[in-house]
């Protein structure tokens, strides 16, 4: 049912590709109003073409407070007021692991992923006391939750914004001011191409092979897409989530569910494996031991 947002003016952070922009798209379907915060200009300025009403651009670099606030501000400025705020900017961050990074490189990615977020949360909650409440979502990652998904820095934070969300929706529940976090897992955007340093071009195009590759590594054989992370965020953003802060929603086809053996039958079973049983010998022994179960 569209309608969930109308009256309501969000700001999204990283706004203008991929998982912020599919948010954009619905928001605004859904009746809000949006100040799209990103760096890219051109981009910014074809949501507003495509959304007059609707959109403003505030070109915004997240890891730059006066940027947040200015970004923060335009939506009293321009719309009126601010109840949603979308912490979504990211960036891949250093790929070096423990032997090799450096303090530059982590303290970028923090200030990127966990500072940005926590700086927006800052500017947003005056004006979010001011029409009585509001909702925050902050963008995380399954790679927060399990090793193995990303870069050492980038996991790190993402396990920080997490918990970031849990003592913000704390401190803030009493204000009817809601905080959670989203966590993607393997969705078809451009972060991945630009993680590797890519031009943005190039990286934009590589998220055509995340979406071929995601549905085969996943138990749900579908590409994670932009639009599905919106729709979470358009959940914890409406009405329908009153009753829901301090958590995190998990949006991954199922990848964390458990190793590839867990959903897939015809995957050996790494414990079998490593003690030299092939699958065709640990199906006799569970036909055996059904045969035995049932006799």
């Amino acid at each position: 049912m569209a309608g969930r947002l109308n009256g309501k003016v969000a700001v999204i952070t990283g706004a203008c590709s991929g998982i912020g922009l599919g948010t954009v798209e619905l928001f605004v379907a859904e009746g809000a109003s949006v100040i799209a915060a990103d760096l890219q200009d051109d981009k910014g300025a074809m949501l507003e073409k495509r959304f007059p009403d609707r959109v403003r651009f505030a070109r915004c670099d997240v890891t730059v407070e006066a940027d947040i606030a200015r970004a923060v501000a335009m939506a009293k400025d321009a719309f009126g007021g601010l109840d949603i705020l979308f912490n979504n900017a990211g960036h891949g961050g250093t790929p070096l692991g423990v032997a090799d990074m450096t303090a530059e490189g982590w303290d970028h990615t923090f200030a990127l992923l966990v500072r940005g977020p926590a700086l927006g949360m800052k500017h947003a909650v005056p004006l979010m006391l001011e029409r009585g409440g509001g909702s925050i979502i902050n963008t995380a990652s399954i790679a927060g939750l399990q090793a193995g998904f990303g870069p050492l820095a980038y996991s790190t934070a993402k396990c920080a914004v997490i918990h970031l969300s849990r003592c913000a929706a704390a401190e803030l529940s009493p204000d009817r001011i809601r905080v959670n976090a989203i966590c993607p897992g393997l969705i078809a955007t451009s972060i991945f191409g630009a993680s590797m340093g890519l031009p943005r071009e190039v990286a934009d195009q590589m998220a055509a092979r995340v979406a071929e590759v995601g549905p085969k590594i996943q138990p749900i054989p579908k590409a994670g897409l932009p639009e599905d992370i919106a729709r979470a965020a358009l959940y914890l953003a409406c009405d329908d989530s009153e009753f829901v802060t301090g958590t995190h929603i998990v949006v991954d086809g199922g990848i964390t569910i458990g190793g590839r053996s867990s959903w897939d039958k015809s995957a050996p079973s790494p414990i079998l494996s490593a003690m030299g049983i092939t699958p065709e010998q640990a199906e006799q022994m569970r036909v055996a031991m059904t045969a035995g179960a049932t006799g």
